[in-house]
């Protein structure tokens, strides 16, 4: 058993610490039951939660050069009106700009050239994590988890990777309290307060449900792209993504009619995905 040693019961004024006594309180916390047990992942299992850890570095990055070029081509009135930023035609017009100072023409280059570093790099990082998604013991759970609604590969193996076996967790709500996706209370006796959520566990799952929730505010549809990643996939699967969207978008309007905040609501709707991503994994993680 190998225990969490920020979950072992401390009692307030022991201030002396011997490897004798260490050995002898843990024995007795272990046959309490006291002692949080930690499942730490292969070496395969890192080396691909790395990969998924290293790809949204790199996203971050990209994400703070665009932010950099908008901003100083904003302090020159330059903005694009044609279109989706970003976009082909907005790289085309960014590429057709000049500038008469010299220095301003020194700088917008300099951001370019990190945006397309940036792109390139994200773009490579992409085919790798594809080329680890097609393959044993990914591939199944990865194309299943393609089936729901804003989830695709970078997600989908982002979370196989990060949650590795999820069978170590009973029940999803045990998995929702492990992501910290659970409301924190402070009750006692009648009074009961709740306040936000715990945010313990692993940052990395919350941030990619939280982004997928979003997904779930428009009104339950297959589009193309959906319909493609679910061709010759299992029908108990795309069903249970299909109960998923309409729950999800269903409880999403629900609480927009209940006037609550809009952060409020997508936490409410990554909890409530959570479960379904933990029942899809259970049953595509082999035994």
């Amino acid at each position: 058993m190998i225990a969490a040693p920020s979950l072992i019961p401390v009692r307030h004024g022991d201030r002396v610490k011997t490897d004798h006594r260490d050995a002898r309180k843990l024995a007795h916390l272990h046959a309490a039951g006291l002692l949080t047990a930690v499942h730490p992942p292969t070496e395969d299992e890192e080396s691909v939660r790395d990969l998924c850890r290293c790809r949204e570095d790199a996203q971050l990055d990209l994400v703070r050069s665009r932010q950099r070029l908008g901003k100083f081509l904003l302090r020159r009135s330059l903005v694009f009106h044609d279109g989706n930023q970003w976009s082909q035609r907005h790289h085309t017009w960014l590429h057709g700009l000049k500038f008469s100072r010299a220095a301003d023409q020194v700088v917008f280059e300099d951001y370019m050239l990190a945006l397309e570093q940036h792109e390139a790099r994200v773009a490579a990082l992409d085919e790798q994590l594809a080329a680890v998604a097609a393959q044993d013991p990914y591939r199944e759970p990865v194309a299943h988890l393609r089936c729901f609604r804003g989830i695709d590969t970078v997600t989908a193996l982002s979370l196989a990777a990060e949650l590795h076996d999820v069978r170590r967790f009973p029940t999803a709500p045990a998995l929702m309290a492990y992501l910290g996706l659970v409301p924190s209370e402070h009750s006692s006796g009648e009074h009961r307060r709740r306040g936000g959520i715990t945010k313990t566990g692993n940052r990395h799952v919350r941030r990619l449900l939280i982004e997928t929730a979003w997904h779930y505010r428009h009104k339950p549809a297959v589009g193309v792209r959906l319909a493609k990643r679910r061709r010759g996939q299992p029908p108990q699967v795309i069903a249970r993504a299909d109960r998923a969207q309409q729950r999800l978008c269903t409880q999403y309007r629900r609480l927009v009619g209940k006037s609550k905040h809009h952060n409020t609501i997508v936490v409410a709707i990554a909890r409530m995905l959570i479960g379904y991503v933990w029942e899809t994994l259970r049953e595509a993680q082999p035994s």
